[in-house]
């Protein structure tokens, strides 16, 4: 025996496998052939756009998860899947209007005007944030895929709504691994950012990576959303396209609150608890040497 601790394998080959068993080919798996021009309209297909340079965003936080784990080589490999997959969704909806609305199609300098860099942050707490917003992102693009009346489309926004929650999986196990490794860290983290993401009825904003400050320095443009040529068009999309209301919020916040129960290993049913849970976590932190009495 050597004595040295034993090592969880790496989490990267199996999902490289995984994911590559279902990954789906744009060419053979999408039916462009059923486009029907009378069941899109104008407005449905602004969104497209807006949703493709969105998608693009996923160039600046790869390089921002390759800054913030240079000490995790499994997490970074693991970016070359996640990378992959989410540069394609991107490239599909752009596939999708260069086929059937060429005049819309995003140009090179609105996909780079979304292309800056991200202040560093705890990598811990951004990968629950992209977990949550994995989670989110499944959610809008189910309800997308319900509110369009085109065929193709529909079948797009499904399509991409499965892999958001395959990546939302896969994030899960790194989270998991977290645990293992950090303990109460890390806990502590994933309930923080659950607390904040599980509360968005009570923002006046929609919770998800793309609209969340990043930036001092390029402030109040320091969110994706604040770079696309149309920067109000999130929240129409939400509130009176799509119709993302509080019975789909509700689904969101469940998905969130069922993954911290079986993470922690403890039964949350609302946001009040994971709260009450995290300042127990944050209490037991607190160096010995902050208690009173000591020097």
């Amino acid at each position: 025996m050597t004595g040295r601790p034993e090592r969880s394998p790496m989490l990267y080959p199996e999902l490289f496998k995984q994911l590559e068993a279902v990954r789906w080919d744009m060419d053979q798996d999408i039916p462009w052939d059923q486009f029907d021009a009378r069941q899109l309209s104008d407005e449905q297909a602004q969104t497209v756009k807006m949703n493709a340079i969105t998608e693009w965003a996923a160039l600046p936080a790869t390089e921002m998860f390759l800054r913030d784990n240079r000490d995790d080589s499994d997490f970074s490999a693991f970016m070359s899947i996640w990378f992959f997959e989410e540069q394609k969704h991107s490239l599909v909806l752009m596939e999708y209007l260069r086929r059937f609305r060429p005049d819309l199609v995003p140009t090179e300098q609105e996909l780079h005007d979304i292309r800056f860099e991200f202040d560093p942050a705890p990598a811990l707490e951004t990968l629950m944030l992209h977990f949550c917003g994995e989670i989110r992102l499944n959610h809008w693009y189910r309800r997308a895929a319900e509110w369009h009346t085109e065929p193709v489309i529909r079948h797009i926004y499904t399509t991409l709504s499965q892999d958001e929650a395959r990546h939302g999986g896969a994030y899960l196990k790194y989270m998991k691994r977290a645990i293992a490794k950090s303990g109460a860290e890390a806990r502590a983290a994933f309930a923080k950012v659950g607390v904040l993401m599980a509360s968005a009825r009570r923002t006046s904003q929609a919770l998800h990576p793309t609209n969340l400050h990043v930036s001092k320095a390029l402030f109040p443009r320091d969110t994706i959303q604040s770079r696309l040529p149309n920067p109000e068009w999130l929240e129409r999309w939400l509130d009176t396209q799509i119709n993302f209301d509080a019975v789909w919020e509700h689904k969101v916040v469940e998905r969130i609150l069922h993954n911290m129960s079986l993470l922690m290993g403890r039964s949350f049913q609302t946001v009040q608890e994971l709260n009450r849970y995290r300042k127990e976590l944050v209490a037991a932190l607190v160096p010995a040497t902050s208690s009173p009495g000591t020097v």
